[in-house]
């Protein structure tokens, strides 16, 4: 069972720091947070960030699936991208360009002893 803690703009700043301070000392290891979390937070244990809207630009990105796989751990990261011919294929593309990575479809599978 994972309970999962919340992070967003509508939550007091109080209860903003008491959710990152439980999901830091791993009271819960399901975290759920908009870009505020995407800059400056050193969270040790983050195996997967799940972009659920695709970032509009290659900095925002890189600072969202950055949280992933630090701290000689592994990462993965999941992007939803808004289908054929919109912005997401644009940002998807310049990510890989300036990154020189190729960003896969998810395969069906992934051995979750990975990660």
């Amino acid at each position: 069972l994972f309970n999962p803690i919340c992070v967003h703009s509508a939550l007091k700043q109080e209860e903003r720091i008491k959710n990152y301070d439980l999901f830091k000392s791993n009271s819960s290891r399901l975290l759920v947070a908009t870009d505020l979390f995407g800059r400056g937070i050193d969270i040790e244990r983050v195996n997967l960030v799940i972009n659920y809207d695709f970032p509009p630009d290659r900095d925002t990105y890189l600072h969202r699936v950055g949280r992933a796989g630090r701290f000689n751990t592994r990462g993965l990261a999941i992007n939803f991208l808004r289908g054929e011919g919109g912005d997401d294929e644009a940002v998807l593309k310049d990510v890989q360009n300036g990154f020189q990575v190729k960003i896969e479809e998810l395969p069906n599978e992934i051995d979750p002893m990975k990660f």
